[in-house]
């Protein structure tokens, strides 16, 4: 199956496949062609009738390749041909989708499990640094963060910010963070530089200012 046939295939109406799963299917460890073609198995739903003419035309591939994928998919444990009796009474072969949907229910729950494990490790951050639990509009402003892209790594140094100056409060933590947006920190290296910029100013502005005394002295009058 080419490129220009699977762009065919999404032309048709045939197949809709949910980004998250377009984001995540090398993750079943499985071809382009192979996942296409069980999107449009999933498509069609689970016990559909085992019809291999029919998917070579919808899926506008040669019936050796939808034969080749179903054993594929099948050794894999994705799909499995089984043999049922239908409402009038007869046998005939369905395309079982359970396994598929087992493993898909397997990805999903681990990558909320590392969403879950990585946004605990903020909020278990902050509460410690705090010496109290959260309240809800406190987790709300933590997830906006996080939802919006800022890293773990820069929260921690906001906090650390915010400690430093004696204040445990997270509208003081996303005022710094604000801040920092505007300059483009966005990082822990990027948070150094900035406070090393900022003490070389406060350093010359302080090295001025005794050269101005130096200037102002009235060495005349000096009793010394």
């Amino acid at each position: 199956m080419n490129g220009n046939k699977i762009v065919d295939i999404f032309k048709s109406g045939n197949i809709v496949i949910p980004v998250y799963l377009l984001k995540n299917y090398k993750k079943l460890n499985i071809k382009l062609e192979e996942f296409i073609f069980l999107m449009y198995l999933y498509n069609k739903g689970n016990n559909q009738v085992f019809n291999p003419s029919l998917f070579s035309v919808e899926i506008g591939s040669d019936l050796e390749t939808v034969m080749s994928m179903v054993s594929t998919l099948a050794d894999k444990n994705y799909i499995k041909v089984e043999v049922r009796k239908n409402d009038k009474g007869l046998m005939e072969d369905v395309v079982n989708l359970e396994d598929f949907y087992s493993k898909l229910s397997l990805l999903v729950m681990d990558e909320v499990t590392k969403e879950d494990s990585k946004n605990s490790s903020v909020f278990d951050m902050i509460e410690k640094e705090f010496g109290r639990t959260l309240s809800p509009i406190e987790y709300e402003i933590i997830k906006a963060w996080l939802d919006s892209h800022i890293s773990e790594e820069l929260i921690k140094e906001a906090l650390k910010e915010a400690t430093f100056n004696g204040v445990s409060n997270l509208r003081y933590i996303d005022k710094i963070l604000y801040e920092w947006g505007k300059k483009g920190i966005k990082t822990k290296e990027d948070v150094l530089e900035n406070k090393k910029q900022r003490n070389s100013k406060i350093q010359t502005r302080d090295n001025k200012k005794i050269d101005l005394d130096i200037m102002d002295w009235d060495w005349f009058d000096d009793e010394e």
